[in-house]
């Protein structure tokens, strides 16, 4: 599915995200600056923290166990049911309506939440009743596994997936950045990241963040 080049000739750039996680919106929204200044085409994917985190619950501090267990299922299920019904280009502009929301707006993830961005996109207000259902749970998990399995378990939100050079994907976990650079420092973080990312046996690069999301 993912390594399909898209009919426009734009080198597909698949992006696995969880609407819950705030670093993963401020990358969304730096990736959608890069598809101004590069030729590349964002397809989006679902992944969950929920399913990432289910089987060390235990070891998770409690504010962040509690999230999972009843916050983080609702906004992946009715996104997925939403793509199942409704067709891939709808994902995009919901997670977009649900990160505003969630993120920019400060609502968090609310069933209010969910049934106004559906609104804003125009989807059928009753795929919130999605949210308590395990009906796409098998597709939901199929996706997160696409997206995880080309980086490992032991990081998060969001994935991102490009074609190498010898035609097998590079993909790597973030970029992990605030706020979300836009026009030429974009440009240049996407060049930066995918140049690293291309280094066989390169891993990481980190620092300690120093400040929060900065959502604008």
């Amino acid at each position: 599915m993912s390594e399909n080049t898209p009919a426009n000739g734009k080198t597909p750039a698949d992006f696995w995200f969880d609407p819950l996680c705030p670093w993963a919106w401020m990358t969304s929204r730096w990736i959608l600056e890069v598809e101004k200044v590069r030729d590349i085409e964002v397809r989006w994917h679902v992944m969950s923290l929920a399913v990432l985190n289910e089987d060390k619950l235990d070891e998770l501090p409690e504010e962040y166990r509690d999230l999972l267990e009843n916050k983080a299922w609702a906004p992946v299920r009715v996104v997925v049911a939403a793509q199942q019904l409704h067709g891939d280009d709808v994902v995009g502009p919901l997670y977009t309506a649900l990160g505003t929301r969630f993120h920019n707006n400060g609502e968090g993830p609310t069933r209010e939440a969910i049934v106004g961005a559906l609104k804003d996109v125009g989807l059928p207000e009753d795929l919130v009743e999605y949210a308590d259902k395990d009906t796409y749970d098998t597709e939901l998990r199929a996706s997160h596994k696409e997206g995880i399995e080309k980086v490992g378990q032991e990081v998060g939100t969001p994935v991102i997936a490009v074609p190498g050079a010898d035609g097998e994907q590079v993909a790597f976990f973030g970029p992990v950045v605030t706020p979300a650079p836009k026009g030429e420092d974009a440009a240049k973080l996407w060049d930066g990241t995918l140049l690293v990312a291309s280094i066989p046996g390169f891993y990481e690069i980190k620092r300690t963040r120093t400040q929060g999301p900065i959502f604008d």
